[in-house]
């Protein structure tokens, strides 16, 4: 294994309310240099993607509109870990908030990179059991439509295209692991 690379410099390209990109002067330990740009985290202390289990063979997942892809996508309940707030509590508010239940079992999966690459920010994957209903009022600019889906099925979601994000489809497949 070769030594890990030093950064050089870092400088900021570009900010905005939702990105900031870096530039960072690399070097290598056999002497190389090179340039690389990433999306650096802004003020939120990470983000949590959610599986809620409603029963042993169903998992709910949200119908929202992706502004990236411009069209509504299936997807599991996901967002930011405000500032002070802990992985699990900030899971269980946007269940409240998107699709209207809690969870009185919580239980932190794994962590994930998006695209290592060029992006700093990691999702914690949540697994949600033991709903019970209650709503907290979020942040979305329209009510999500709450779609109950058979765990078992996700060939079958997946040949809907309506469900692309790989996130989510990674954490069905590791969660139906889980589970089993």
């Amino acid at each position: 294994m070769s030594k890990y690379p030093k950064i050089i410099n870092r400088t900021t390209v570009a900010k905005s309310k939702l990105f900031h990109i870096e530039s960072m002067n690399i070097l290598f330990s056999n002497g190389i240099q090179r340039e690389y740009e990433r999306l650096t985290r802004s003020q939120s202390s990470g983000a949590v993607l959610i599986v809620p289990i409603l029963d042993k063979d169903t998992i709910l997942l949200i119908r929202e509109y992706s502004a990236g892809v411009d069209r509504y996508e299936l997807g599991l309940p996901k967002g930011k870990i405000d500032t002070g707030e802990k992985s699990l509590d900030a899971a269980n508010r946007e269940l409240k908030e998107e699709i209207g239940y809690g969870a009185k079992k919580l239980h932190h999966l794994t962590s994930l990179s998006l695209a290592p690459s060029y992006l700093e920010h990691m999702i914690d994957i949540v697994v949600a059991q033991d709903l019970y209903e209650e709503k907290l009022e979020g942040d979305e600019p329209e009510e999500l439509e709450v779609i109950p889906w058979k765990l078992n099925d996700i060939k079958g979601l997946l040949a809907t295209g309506e469900c692309t994000e790989a996130r989510s489809i990674a954490a069905l497949y590791m969660v139906r692991e889980y589970l089993l």
